[in-house]
């Protein structure tokens, strides 16, 4: 099975977002963030991939999940993309 780390984007009111989180199915998972029944922080916006990695272990994939939250020089990278 594979687990996917991603990071999402959108630009609402010239203002960037991203977010980070993991799932089984990115595609369903974009789909329910872009529904409005992902993550709270989710809501009302727009979102798009700009960012994911694969992992054959859901340990790993927590783990960098962890990291990427914390790592804000590659979220601003990213931010700057949208």
């Amino acid at each position: 099975m594979s687990y996917f780390v991603y990071v999402i984007g959108s630009l609402k009111n010239s203002r960037p977002k991203t977010y980070v989180g993991w799932t089984k199915d990115l595609n369903e998972r974009l789909r329910k963030h872009n529904s409005g029944k992902g993550a709270k922080s989710t809501k009302g916006r727009k979102w798009k991939i700009i960012y994911h990695e694969i992992f054959n272990s859901k340990e790993k994939a927590l783990k960098r999940e962890y990291y990427l939250k914390k790592d804000r020089i590659l979220r601003k990278e990213l931010r700057d993309k949208i």
